[in-house]
Protein backbone atom coordinates (compact mmCIF):
# COMPACT_ATOMS: atom_id res chain seq x y z
CA UNK A 1 0.00 0.00 0.00
CA UNK A 2 2.81 2.72 0.56
CA UNK A 3 4.29 1.91 -2.24
CA UNK A 4 1.37 2.59 -4.19
CA UNK A 5 1.08 5.58 -2.12
CA UNK A 6 4.39 6.78 -2.87
CA UNK A 7 3.82 6.26 -6.28
CA UNK A 8 0.41 8.05 -6.56
CA UNK A 9 2.59 11.12 -4.95
CA UNK A 10 5.63 11.44 -6.97
CA UNK A 11 3.15 11.46 -10.19
CA UNK A 12 0.94 14.27 -8.54
CA UNK A 13 4.26 15.83 -7.95
CA UNK A 14 5.72 15.40 -11.29
CA UNK A 15 2.15 16.48 -12.72
CA UNK A 16 2.13 20.03 -10.13
CA UNK A 17 5.96 20.70 -11.27
CA UNK A 18 4.86 20.01 -15.08
CA UNK A 19 1.85 22.94 -14.69
CA UNK A 20 4.10 25.16 -12.55
CA UNK A 21 6.52 25.39 -15.48
CA UNK A 22 3.74 25.26 -18.13
CA UNK A 23 2.46 28.43 -16.58
CA UNK A 24 6.11 30.09 -15.74
CA UNK A 25 6.63 29.65 -19.50
CA UNK A 26 2.86 31.00 -20.29
CA UNK A 27 3.40 33.75 -18.08
CA UNK A 28 7.09 34.73 -19.58
CA UNK A 29 5.08 34.81 -23.21
CA UNK A 30 2.57 36.94 -21.90
CA UNK A 31 5.15 39.35 -20.13
CA UNK A 32 7.14 39.30 -23.26
CA UNK A 33 3.75 40.01 -25.62
CA UNK A 34 2.70 42.66 -23.33
CA UNK A 35 6.10 44.24 -23.45
CA UNK A 36 6.30 44.42 -27.00
CA UNK A 37 2.85 46.15 -27.48
CA UNK A 38 3.87 49.21 -25.03
CA UNK A 39 6.95 49.12 -27.14
CA UNK A 40 5.49 49.06 -30.00
CA UNK A 41 2.76 52.06 -29.57
CA UNK A 42 4.63 54.26 -27.27
CA UNK A 43 8.56 54.60 -29.21
CA UNK A 44 9.37 55.39 -33.18
CA UNK A 45 10.05 52.23 -35.00
CA UNK A 46 13.51 51.34 -36.08
CA UNK A 47 14.68 49.88 -39.47
CA UNK A 48 17.22 47.56 -40.24
CA UNK A 49 18.58 49.85 -42.81
CA UNK A 50 18.84 52.69 -39.97
CA UNK A 51 20.49 50.09 -37.37
CA UNK A 52 22.69 49.71 -40.66
CA UNK A 53 23.43 53.32 -40.71
CA UNK A 54 23.86 53.65 -36.88
CA UNK A 55 26.58 50.68 -36.61
CA UNK A 56 28.46 52.73 -39.69
CA UNK A 57 28.85 55.62 -37.46
CA UNK A 58 30.43 53.23 -34.68
CA UNK A 59 32.98 52.68 -37.44
CA UNK A 60 31.77 49.00 -38.12
CA UNK A 61 32.68 47.81 -41.70
CA UNK A 62 32.62 45.06 -44.30
CA UNK A 63 34.78 42.28 -42.63
CA UNK A 64 34.56 43.00 -39.23
CA UNK A 65 34.69 40.10 -36.82
CA UNK A 66 32.30 41.63 -33.66
CA UNK A 67 31.93 40.10 -30.59
CA UNK A 68 28.58 41.32 -29.29
CA UNK A 69 27.02 42.65 -25.78
CA UNK A 70 23.58 43.80 -26.65
CA UNK A 71 20.21 44.93 -25.07
CA UNK A 72 17.71 44.16 -27.64
CA UNK A 73 15.01 46.57 -25.46
CA UNK A 74 17.19 49.36 -25.57
CA UNK A 75 17.48 49.74 -29.12
CA UNK A 76 13.73 50.39 -29.20
CA UNK A 77 10.99 49.27 -31.09
CA UNK A 78 12.91 47.21 -34.46
CA UNK A 79 10.12 45.99 -37.31
CA UNK A 80 10.78 42.62 -37.38
CA UNK A 81 12.51 42.29 -34.05
CA UNK A 82 15.37 40.59 -32.92
CA UNK A 83 15.73 38.96 -35.90
CA UNK A 84 16.01 42.42 -37.81
CA UNK A 85 18.58 43.37 -35.53
CA UNK A 86 20.73 40.25 -36.82
CA UNK A 87 20.24 41.38 -40.37
CA UNK A 88 21.43 44.62 -39.90
CA UNK A 89 24.60 43.16 -38.48
CA UNK A 90 25.30 40.40 -41.02
CA UNK A 91 24.63 43.56 -43.57
CA UNK A 92 27.52 45.76 -42.12
CA UNK A 93 30.51 43.25 -41.64
CA UNK A 94 29.11 42.09 -45.03
CA UNK A 95 30.11 38.00 -46.49
CA UNK A 96 33.82 38.28 -45.80
CA UNK A 97 32.82 39.45 -41.64
CA UNK A 98 32.30 37.39 -38.39
CA UNK A 99 29.75 37.89 -35.86
CA UNK A 100 30.09 36.43 -32.56
CA UNK A 101 27.22 36.54 -29.56
CA UNK A 102 27.44 34.99 -25.84
CA UNK A 103 25.24 32.12 -25.91
CA UNK A 104 25.67 30.56 -22.74
CA UNK A 105 23.41 28.44 -20.78
CA UNK A 106 23.97 28.70 -16.90
CA UNK A 107 21.65 26.02 -14.96
CA UNK A 108 20.94 27.93 -11.37
CA UNK A 109 21.99 31.51 -12.72
CA UNK A 110 25.83 31.30 -12.38
CA UNK A 111 29.25 29.85 -12.85
CA UNK A 112 29.58 28.49 -9.29
CA UNK A 113 25.81 27.26 -9.27
CA UNK A 114 26.31 25.30 -12.61
CA UNK A 115 29.52 23.78 -11.18
CA UNK A 116 27.48 22.88 -7.54
CA UNK A 117 24.59 21.01 -9.94
CA UNK A 118 24.97 17.00 -9.27
CA UNK A 119 24.90 15.12 -13.16
CA UNK A 120 24.28 18.20 -15.23
CA UNK A 121 25.37 17.36 -18.63
CA UNK A 122 25.55 20.03 -21.30
CA UNK A 123 24.06 19.40 -24.47
CA UNK A 124 23.85 21.60 -27.35
CA UNK A 125 21.21 19.81 -29.27
CA UNK A 126 18.54 20.66 -26.51
CA UNK A 127 19.84 23.32 -24.45
CA UNK A 128 19.56 26.72 -25.46
CA UNK A 129 20.94 30.05 -23.71
CA UNK A 130 19.66 31.90 -20.77
CA UNK A 131 21.37 35.30 -22.58
CA UNK A 132 17.94 37.16 -23.92
CA UNK A 133 16.13 37.52 -26.92
CA UNK A 134 18.77 38.39 -29.30
CA UNK A 135 21.22 35.93 -28.86
CA UNK A 136 18.09 33.51 -28.48
CA UNK A 137 17.21 33.79 -32.59
CA UNK A 138 21.25 33.91 -33.44
CA UNK A 139 21.35 30.67 -32.22
CA UNK A 140 18.46 29.48 -34.16
CA UNK A 141 19.41 31.49 -37.19
CA UNK A 142 20.85 29.53 -40.33
CA UNK A 143 24.86 29.06 -40.70
CA UNK A 144 25.35 29.63 -37.21
CA UNK A 145 27.85 27.43 -35.17
CA UNK A 146 28.43 27.33 -31.37
CA UNK A 147 30.87 26.22 -29.22
CA UNK A 148 30.71 23.14 -27.24
CA UNK A 149 30.95 24.39 -23.95
CA UNK A 150 29.12 23.45 -20.47
CA UNK A 151 28.79 27.09 -19.38
CA UNK A 152 30.05 29.68 -21.33
CA UNK A 153 29.14 28.53 -24.91
CA UNK A 154 29.43 31.04 -27.55
CA UNK A 155 27.70 30.86 -31.77
CA UNK A 156 29.46 32.73 -34.48
CA UNK A 157 28.52 33.28 -38.04
CA UNK A 158 30.47 34.38 -40.82
CA UNK A 159 33.47 33.61 -42.59
CA UNK A 160 35.44 32.78 -38.98
CA UNK A 161 32.20 30.89 -37.00
CA UNK A 162 33.77 27.44 -37.58
CA UNK A 163 38.35 28.59 -36.55
CA UNK A 164 36.79 30.51 -33.86
CA UNK A 165 33.78 27.79 -32.20
CA UNK A 166 35.46 24.60 -33.32
CA UNK A 167 37.54 23.82 -29.87
CA UNK A 168 36.36 25.67 -26.79
CA UNK A 169 35.92 22.37 -25.45
CA UNK A 170 39.36 20.92 -25.55
CA UNK A 171 40.09 24.46 -24.32
CA UNK A 172 42.28 24.46 -20.77
CA UNK A 173 39.80 27.45 -19.03
CA UNK A 174 36.78 29.06 -20.59
CA UNK A 175 38.33 32.26 -21.45
CA UNK A 176 42.01 31.05 -22.44
CA UNK A 177 44.02 29.69 -25.22
CA UNK A 178 42.70 28.25 -27.77
CA UNK A 179 38.65 29.66 -26.33
CA UNK A 180 36.69 31.78 -28.53
CA UNK A 181 38.14 34.46 -26.75
CA UNK A 182 41.45 34.38 -27.22
CA UNK A 183 41.06 33.39 -31.27
CA UNK A 184 38.76 36.67 -31.61
CA UNK A 185 41.53 38.70 -30.28
CA UNK A 186 43.97 37.22 -33.41
CA UNK A 187 41.26 38.26 -35.92
CA UNK A 188 42.41 41.20 -38.18
CA UNK A 189 39.70 43.85 -37.81
CA UNK A 190 38.04 42.42 -34.84
CA UNK A 191 35.90 44.72 -32.33
CA UNK A 192 33.80 44.52 -29.30
CA UNK A 193 30.42 46.09 -29.74
CA UNK A 194 28.30 47.05 -26.78
CA UNK A 195 24.91 47.38 -28.15
CA UNK A 196 22.84 49.24 -25.86
CA UNK A 197 25.15 48.73 -23.20
CA UNK A 198 27.57 50.28 -20.66
CA UNK A 199 30.93 48.76 -20.06
CA UNK A 200 30.08 46.54 -16.91
CA UNK A 201 28.41 43.34 -19.11
CA UNK A 202 30.94 42.37 -20.97
CA UNK A 203 32.92 39.10 -20.46
CA UNK A 204 35.74 40.13 -22.94
CA UNK A 205 37.26 41.65 -20.10
CA UNK A 206 37.99 38.02 -18.60
CA UNK A 207 40.33 37.25 -20.96
CA UNK A 208 42.89 38.90 -19.70
CA UNK A 209 42.47 37.02 -16.67
CA UNK A 210 42.88 33.61 -17.94
CA UNK A 211 45.56 35.17 -20.06
CA UNK A 212 47.80 36.58 -17.06
CA UNK A 213 46.61 33.56 -14.88
CA UNK A 214 48.40 34.08 -11.24
CA UNK A 215 49.92 37.15 -12.47
CA UNK A 216 46.40 38.55 -12.37
CA UNK A 217 46.53 41.61 -9.54
CA UNK A 218 43.20 39.90 -8.26
CA UNK A 219 42.79 36.45 -6.87
CA UNK A 220 39.30 36.01 -8.68
CA UNK A 221 38.82 32.22 -8.90
CA UNK A 222 37.65 30.48 -5.78
CA UNK A 223 39.31 26.61 -5.76
CA UNK A 224 40.48 24.66 -8.16
CA UNK A 225 39.03 24.02 -12.00
CA UNK A 226 36.17 21.85 -11.40
CA UNK A 227 35.58 19.23 -14.90
CA UNK A 228 31.78 19.77 -16.20
CA UNK A 229 30.42 17.09 -18.69
CA UNK A 230 29.17 18.19 -21.97
CA UNK A 231 27.69 16.34 -25.49
CA UNK A 232 29.61 17.55 -28.91
CA UNK A 233 26.89 17.94 -31.66
CA UNK A 234 27.30 14.24 -32.51
CA UNK A 235 26.55 13.02 -28.63
CA UNK A 236 30.47 12.44 -27.79
CA UNK A 237 30.95 13.32 -24.26
CA UNK A 238 33.85 15.92 -23.30
CA UNK A 239 34.83 16.75 -19.40
CA UNK A 240 35.59 20.88 -19.67
CA UNK A 241 37.59 22.10 -16.83
CA UNK A 242 35.85 25.42 -15.42
CA UNK A 243 36.73 27.33 -12.86
CA UNK A 244 33.87 29.41 -10.93
CA UNK A 245 34.66 33.00 -9.50
CA UNK A 246 35.01 34.17 -5.93
CA UNK A 247 31.37 35.56 -4.84
CA UNK A 248 33.16 37.96 -2.44
CA UNK A 249 35.59 39.42 -5.19
CA UNK A 250 32.65 39.12 -7.35
CA UNK A 251 30.60 41.38 -5.69
CA UNK A 252 32.99 44.17 -6.50
CA UNK A 253 33.20 43.71 -10.44
CA UNK A 254 32.05 45.84 -12.91
CA UNK A 255 28.97 44.68 -13.71
CA UNK A 256 27.65 44.81 -10.07
CA UNK A 257 25.09 47.38 -9.87
CA UNK A 258 26.78 49.32 -7.04
CA UNK A 259 29.70 49.85 -8.77
CA UNK A 260 28.43 52.74 -11.29
CA UNK A 261 31.72 54.69 -9.92
CA UNK A 262 33.71 51.86 -11.73
CA UNK A 263 31.84 51.72 -15.27
CA UNK A 264 32.50 55.21 -15.17
CA UNK A 265 35.91 55.15 -14.87
CA UNK A 266 36.09 52.44 -17.69
CA UNK A 267 33.76 54.68 -19.86
CA UNK A 268 36.34 58.07 -19.28
CA UNK A 269 39.31 55.86 -19.22
CA UNK A 270 38.74 54.11 -23.22
CA UNK A 271 37.33 57.54 -24.36
CA UNK A 272 40.45 59.41 -23.14
CA UNK A 273 42.56 57.23 -24.66
CA UNK A 274 41.34 57.71 -27.88
CA UNK A 275 39.80 53.41 -28.59
CA UNK A 276 35.76 54.27 -27.50
CA UNK A 277 33.84 55.12 -30.63
CA UNK A 278 30.45 56.40 -29.36
CA UNK A 279 26.76 56.49 -30.63
CA UNK A 280 23.60 55.86 -31.15
CA UNK A 281 22.24 52.87 -32.78
CA UNK A 282 18.74 53.06 -33.12
CA UNK A 283 17.71 54.11 -29.64
CA UNK A 284 20.41 52.64 -27.36
CA UNK A 285 23.70 54.84 -27.15
CA UNK A 286 26.24 52.16 -27.91
CA UNK A 287 30.13 51.93 -28.37
CA UNK A 288 32.71 50.09 -30.24
CA UNK A 289 36.55 49.00 -28.93
CA UNK A 290 39.10 47.08 -31.38
CA UNK A 291 39.62 44.22 -29.49
CA UNK A 292 43.62 44.05 -30.04
CA UNK A 293 43.76 47.74 -28.49
CA UNK A 294 41.47 46.74 -25.80
CA UNK A 295 42.94 43.95 -24.55
CA UNK A 296 46.45 45.67 -24.69
CA UNK A 297 44.65 48.37 -22.65
CA UNK A 298 43.32 46.24 -20.16
CA UNK A 299 46.92 44.86 -20.02
CA UNK A 300 48.37 48.31 -18.91
CA UNK A 301 45.63 49.17 -16.92
CA UNK A 302 46.20 46.01 -14.54
CA UNK A 303 50.22 46.58 -14.10
CA UNK A 304 48.73 49.80 -13.00
CA UNK A 305 46.69 47.99 -10.44
CA UNK A 306 43.37 49.14 -12.30
CA UNK A 307 40.98 45.92 -13.22
CA UNK A 308 37.33 45.53 -13.00
CA UNK A 309 37.43 44.83 -9.40
CA UNK A 310 39.46 48.05 -8.52
CA UNK A 311 38.72 49.40 -5.51
CA UNK A 312 37.48 53.15 -5.26
CA UNK A 313 40.58 54.08 -3.27
CA UNK A 314 42.86 52.32 -6.09
CA UNK A 315 40.48 54.23 -8.80
CA UNK A 316 41.00 57.48 -6.82
CA UNK A 317 45.29 56.41 -7.04
CA UNK A 318 44.77 56.67 -11.04
CA UNK A 319 42.82 59.29 -12.45
CA UNK A 320 41.61 59.16 -15.64
CA UNK A 321 43.81 61.02 -18.29
CA UNK A 322 43.12 64.15 -20.34
CA UNK A 323 41.58 62.87 -23.17
CA UNK A 324 43.71 61.97 -26.32
CA UNK A 325 43.41 64.23 -29.40
CA UNK A 326 42.51 61.62 -31.48
CA UNK A 327 39.43 60.49 -29.23
CA UNK A 328 36.33 59.83 -30.96
CA UNK A 329 33.01 61.21 -29.71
Amino acid sequence: MRTCWNWNWNWKRAMLDGARRAAAAALEAWRRAASARRVRHSAHHVTRAGLAAGLARLGIAPGDTLFIHSSLKSLGYVEGGAPAVIAALQDAVGPRGTLLLPTYYLPGGTLRAACALPGYVFDPRRHGTHMGRLPEAFLAGAGVRRSIHPTHSVSAWGRHAAGLTEAHHRAPSIFGMGSPWQRFIGCDQAKVLGLGISMGPVTFYHALEDAMGDAFPVPVWEGDAKLLACLDHDGRRWDVPVRPFDPEVAQRRIDHPGRGDLRDYFHREFDAAGLRINGQVGDAESWSIPAQAFFAHLRQLASENVTIYATAAQLAARPVPQPSPHARA
